[in-house]
């Protein structure tokens, strides 16, 4: 592997992004590359130009489309990684219950299973765990923050 980071500043805080060879592998919002590396289980990235950087700011300036095309490769187990598929066809600017992201899987129990992926995703903006809302559809729970999560439905309702 060779990790590279980059911080972004945004409207929401900072954002970093690492990548291993042009491919995102970590992100979040924190100036933190070592403990958003740590999240996704890597270590010893280096300061470094990220491609995925671009696409970042152009979420923030409004390009609906800007996050598209990056290539991810978000690492967990089978089930976390079908969740966090099914995260990215939520459309921006809409949610999705728990228990419906459970029941699209095939698994109509798995509510809380979603839940913790949601919690694990290691490279947030890029899989939209924001997009992801309680059974009464309230903002709850993010990892960054629910405040970061109601400004970027915000936006995304706005594009």
């Amino acid at each position: 592997m060779m990790l590279v980071h980059t911080t972004i500043d945004t409207p929401d805080g900072p954002f970093t992004v690492v990548e291993d060879r042009g491919t995102v592998v970590a992100a979040a919002w924190s100036p933190n590359a070592d403990a958003v590396a740590a999240r996704a289980g890597l270590s010893g990235s280096a300061p470094g130009e990220c491609a995925s950087a671009a696409a970042v700011l152009g979420y923030y300036q409004g390009r609906a489309d800007a996050l598209a095309g990056v290539a991810l490769d978000p690492r967990g187990t089978a089930f976390r990684r079908r969740v966090w598929d099914a995260l990215r066809e939520i459309p921006q600017g809409q949610t999705r219950t728990y228990g419906a992201i459970a029941a699209a899987l095939g698994s109509p129990g798995a509510s809380r299973a979603v839940g913790g992926a949601c919690g694990a995703n290691p490279i947030a903006l890029f899989v939209p765990c924001h997009r992801v809302s309680g059974a009464d559809g309230a903002i709850t729970g993010f990892a960054w923050g629910v405040s970061i999560k109601r400004a970027l439905l915000a936006r995304e309702r706005g594009l």
